[in-house]
């Protein structure tokens, strides 16, 4: 889903153009917490981790299209 900022000329709700990027730093963050978790055996929480990652990775794949 496309973050949105309020446009202040015309009160129209506009994409907002570092979505792509804040998606990117989110699927890093999630993943490198997933890699962690399965180095430390947890792999309930290292597969909860890969969904938040694999969710912005649609993100991404959602913007460059």
């Amino acid at each position: 889903m496309p973050q949105f900022r309020n446009s202040e000329t015309s009160g129209l709700r506009q994409p907002n153009a570092r979505a792509p990027q804040n998606a990117r730093m989110k699927y890093e963050h999630y993943l490198a917490l997933a890699r962690a978790e399965t180095l430390a055996g947890d792999q309930i929480a290292a597969e909860n981790y890969y969904q938040h990652a694999e969710h912005y990775l649609r993100s991404m794949r959602e913007h460059a299209n």
